[in-house]
C-alpha cells in the first residue's frame, strides 16, 4: 500500500464510491461513516453557496470522527449539486428521484465536490471543486427505462444518477475532473499527502 501514515487514513464516510476511489488508488483506509445532522448542520449555517456548504459539511464530518479517533488522519467529503439556486438532495424514492431528472433534463448543472483533512482539532487543509454537467433532453418513456434499469440506486447519489454506471447514458455534455463527478477530488487531496510525507509515490 502507498498509505505512508502510522496508522490508515479514516475516511468519515460510507460512500461506496469514495471508498472505490481511495482504494482502487492503493490507500490503506478504514471507513468510519460521521453521525451528523447535515441538514441540521446546513440550515443553522444560513449558507447558500452550494461550494460553501459542501465544504462546511466535509469539515464537520471529518471533525466529528477526528473528535473519537485522536491523533488520527481523518478525511471528510461532501458534494452539493446546484441547478442554478436550487440545490438537490438525495431522492427519498423513485417518484422523488423521477421529478429530480426531469428537472436537470435538457440543462446544465453543477457538482461541488469539497474535501477536508482533520487531525484532532486540526483542520489541515479544505478544498473544494466543480464540474458542469449537461444532462440530455429526457421525455418520460427515457426517465422509466432509466430507473427500471438503476433500481434503487438512484436514491444514493443526489440527481438520482451515477456516472460510472447506468448514469452516464443521461449526458451529451461533461467540463470538470472525473475524481470530482464522483465525489471526491482526487488530484488536489493526493498533492496534499504526497506534500505531507504520506502517499509514496
Amino acid at each position: 500500500m502507498l498509505w505512508r501514515g502510522e496508522r490508515p487514513l479514516i475516511l468519515a464516510s460510507q460512500s461506496r464510491s469514495r471508498g472505490m476511489l481511495l482504494g482502487n488508488a492503493g490507500l490503506d483506509f478504514e471507513a468510519v461513516p460521521a453521525d451528523i445532522d447535515e441538514r441540521g448542520i446546513q440550515a443553522a449555517s444560513k449558507l447558500d453557496a452550494p461550494g460553501k456548504i459542501a465544504m462546511l459539511l466535509a469539515r464537520e464530518k471529518a471533525r466529528a470522527v477526528a473528535a473519537t479517533h485522536p491523533g488520527r488522519v481523518v478525511l471528510g467529503a461532501d458534494q452539493t449539486l446546484a441547478l442554478g439556486a436550487e440545490l438537490f438532495d438525495k431522492p427519498a424514492n423513485r417518484e422523488a428521484a423521477a421529478a429530480q431528472l426531469r428537472a436537470l433534463s435538457g440543462n446544465t448543472h453543477e457538482l461541488h465536490a469539497a474535501f477536508a483533512v482533520v487531525v484532532d482539532d486540526e483542520v489541515l487543509t479544505e478544498q473544494e471543486s466543480i464540474a458542469r454537467m449537461t444532462m440530455r433532453a429526457l421525455d418520460d418513456g427515457a426517465i422509466k427505462d432509466y430507473l427500471d434499469l438503476a433500481g434503487e440506486d438512484v436514491t444514493t447519489s443526489v440527481g438520482a444518477y451515477q456516472l460510472e454506471g447506468y448514469g452516464v447514458h443521461l449526458f451529451e455534455r461533461i467540463e470538470g475532473d472525473h475524481f470530482t463527478i464522483l465525489g471526491l477530488p482526487l488530484l488536489p487531496l493526493f498533492a496534499f499527502f504526497r506534500a505531507r510525507g504520506l502517499i509514496g509515490l
